[in-house]
């Protein structure tokens, strides 16, 4: 059921501060300096939120195991790009991986297809309720613990960011259905971290907002002939952000954490610079500032994980006296592409593997003995397309 949201444009303008209220004093004459009363479009549709949570059904994933936190993780299975209205098929092959968890890092569902403008965002709240219904994903949530991120097909609209008017409400359907822990549900935006692992063997696993704080982008003049890799220009102004101050400032206190092994989770590319779609790239400062503190980090191994981009992919960087390993996993259900166009699409030097446009998730093995990583590239039948080990 949507609930109907009737405002007068005057009514509107005035709540919004884009307008001031004709006031009368005490004679009956307009006063003459009106005052206008600034509200934001959350607080001025918060009365409508509030009759919404009494009167619809919020979707939820379903029952999933927690993780413990002295579990010796070696095996993490990640994907992005999942369309509720597409085959469920790669939960099969995942779950024959027998992965210890399971990162969903980005466009969980495509809850923007539908959507006509309507501050409810019905259609993601219906596209959540179509993924539940899945019982191939019902089925795999009940074995695999699972932990979420989102990216703009599931904050609510496409390469949108903290300018979008009802990421409140879009955050509220992603921590219901994800059932995202009381610390997450205190703050702003959907960041995670955990730490899981005995001392010697402790993994920590960060889980980015690359949309809730992000300023706008900053899109090519137009063309005629529109660009083959993107309509983005990189923004270095310096107020531009990806993370915003409190997001900052949270990473910089994760990565000071005593872990013997980091996974950095962006829904967004990071060490790439090939293409002008999203990613890191767009914000050239906030890159920057973002690989100084992963190389600033307490000591510890660490591996990147990515999605968005509807091809996979595994890139590499040498920063600040390090090596850095990125994956990019896109998408489970909903290809673009095919096995070699992408390639030769987006050159990149960056990358270390062709660049598969076809359907796939990705793995993180850890070997804890011999101090080493594994990630791998897999496709719908599990077959290996690109696979790196290194040392940490």
């Amino acid at each position: 059921m949507r609930l109907p949201l009737i405002l007068t444009l005057g009514t509107a303008l005035v709540s919004l501060g884009l307008a001031a209220p004709v006031m009368a004093d005490g004679h009956g004459e307009r006063a003459a300096t009106p005052v206008a009363v600034p509200l934001t479009a959350e607080e001025l549709l918060a009365p409508y939120y509030a009759r919404l949570r009494e009167t619809v059904e919020m979707p939820e994933a379903g029952p999933n195991p927690a993780l413990a936190a002295d579990t010796r993780l070696t095996r993490i299975a990640f994907g992005s790009c999942n369309h509720q209205s597409a085959s469920q098929h790669m939960w099969e092959q995942i779950a024959r991986q027998n992965p210890q968890a399971f990162l969903m890092i980005g466009d969980n569902v495509y809850g923007d297809n539908a959507w006509d403008g309507d501050a409810g965002l019905e259609s993601l709240r219906a596209a959540y309720a179509e993924q539940a219904a899945h019982p191939e994903f019902a089925s795999f949530r009940a074995r695999f613990p699972m932990l979420a991120s989102w990216d703009d097909h599931d904050f609510g609209l496409n390469d949108k960011g903290a300018s979008f008017p009802f990421r409140g409400w879009a955050e509220e359907l992603f921590e219901t259905f994800w059932n995202s822990s009381d610390e997450v549900r205190s703050r702003p935006g959907t960041h995670d971290s955990v730490i899981v692992g005995p001392e010697g063997q402790r993994l920590q696993i960060i889980m980015l907002d690359t949309r809730f704080f992000r300023s706008d982008l900053k899109r090519m003049p137009w063309s005629a002939e529109r660009p083959p890799l993107g309509i983005y220009l990189p923004d270095d102004s310096m107020g531009a952000t990806v993370l915003g101050a409190a997001q900052w400032a949270w990473l910089e206190a994760e990565l000071a954490k005593p872990a013997d092994l980091r996974i950095v989770v962006s829904s967004i590319q990071i060490i790439t610079e090939a293409h002008d779609y999203e990613s890191w790239e767009n914000f050239p400062r906030e890159r920057t500032r973002l690989l100084n503190m992963l190389a600033a980090r307490e000591d510890s191994g660490m591996v990147m994980l990515s999605g968005d981009r509807h091809s996979g992919g595994i890139y590499k960087l040498d920063h600040g006296g390090e090596t850095m390993w990125e994956l990019t996993s896109s998408s489970l259900n909903l290809a673009f592409g095919d096995i070699e166009g992408n390639t030769a699409r987006e050159p990149d030097p960056k990358r270390v593997s062709p660049f598969f446009g076809v359907e796939n998730y990705g793995l993180v093995d850890i070997d804890w003995e011999a101090r080493e990583l594994t990630i791998t590239l897999l496709g719908a039948e599990s077959q290996t397309y690109a696979r790196q080990s290194f040392d940490w």
